[in-house]
């Protein structure tokens, strides 16, 4: 397993204010949706503003510290962070899980955003700054795909490893599942990784929504890929190197990405096994009410 790495960088905008709640065990949460759109010059050489809206939580005595700064929706945020996965037993039966972002700061911003107001009551920032940087290794042989229009795209499941000590000094372990796009020339590119293999991958966190076949509403947050580059298998104990085929970069913009419906092009084979019609990306501004998932949804 290659060491992981885990950074998330977001300036948006606090969609609506932010919420302080306690757990029944006491322990303190800080939950906000920062939002933005990222300016986007497409594959057509057209420019377009994908919007995005990304909950972002501390927890413990962090929670309450933050929660006294008294910052309220639309203030502009700098958030550094990473994301953190999550799966529990849906009420309804099977499993559920989800990717948000772990804030490991949030800093107000001595600025005044440009705000766009969405059809649900909340606010995103203009040009905002929205980057991932992860290590993980493949979990399973990715599939490329092309799209009815020729678009090769390409799945791939990374974990993510994660590694601390506890209050007692025990050495802990969490892994992040972690779903990644390709598109078109970089999907190309890495069609050859297997499982197993560490790679880097830097790019844009973007949500997503479908409805599976019972009709219930579903999204999800991923990683849009701009940069992949495959590493050694020993990349694990030092400094990763990357192998000789080096950085495979996404020259075409994922803002030119074809709506994926049907057949899940994009997905996990298995998860595009399990739902119905989806769409290529988050519109907002049907609203904020079911992104991201209410708070009864998740576990603590």
């Amino acid at each position: 397993m290659a060491r992981g790495m885990n950074h998330v960088y977001l300036i948006g905008a606090i969609a609506r204010d932010p919420e302080l709640r306690y757990t029944a065990g006491g322990m303190a949460v800080f939950e906000a949706t920062v939002a933005g759109e990222d300016r986007i010059v497409g594959h057509d050489g057209r420019e377009r503003n994908l919007p995005w809206y990304h909950r972002v939580t501390i927890l413990g005595k962090p929670a309450e510290w933050q929660a006294e700064r008294n910052l309220k929706g639309g203030d502009a945020v700098m958030v550094e962070g990473t994301l953190d996965y999550s799966s529990w037993d849906a009420p309804e039966g099977g499993k559920r899980s989800m990717v948000k972002v772990k804030a490991l700061r949030m800093e107000g911003m001595d600025t005044q955003p440009e705000l766009i107001q969405d059809a649900g009551g909340g606010v995103r920032m203009g040009n905002g700054l929205n980057e991932v940087v992860v290590i993980g290794n493949v979990v399973r042989d990715p599939e490329l795909r092309y799209t009815p229009a020729g678009d090769a795209v390409l799945g791939i499941g990374l974990a993510v490893n994660e590694t601390w000590n506890d209050r007692a000094g025990n050495k802990q372990e969490k892994t992040h599942w972690i779903d990644v796009t390709l598109w078109r020339e970089l999907a190309e590119a890495m069609k050859d990784l297997k499982k197993g293999d560490p790679v880097l991958v830097k790019g844009r966190l973007v949500n997503e929504a479908w409805t599976d076949k019972e009709g219930n509403k579903r999204n999800s947050t991923k990683v849009e890929a701009t940069r992949v580059e495959a590493l050694s298998r020993g990349a694990g104990t030092g400094n990763p190197a990357a192998t000789s085929a080096g950085p495979r970069t996404q020259t075409a913009s994922s803002a030119a990405r074809p709506q994926t419906q049907g057949n899940g092009y994009g997905q996990s084979q298995d998860r595009a096994a399990n739902t119905g019609n989806r769409s290529g990306g988050l519109d907002i501004d049907q609203g904020l009410d079911d992104f991201p998932p209410e708070e009864e949804d998740l576990p603590f």
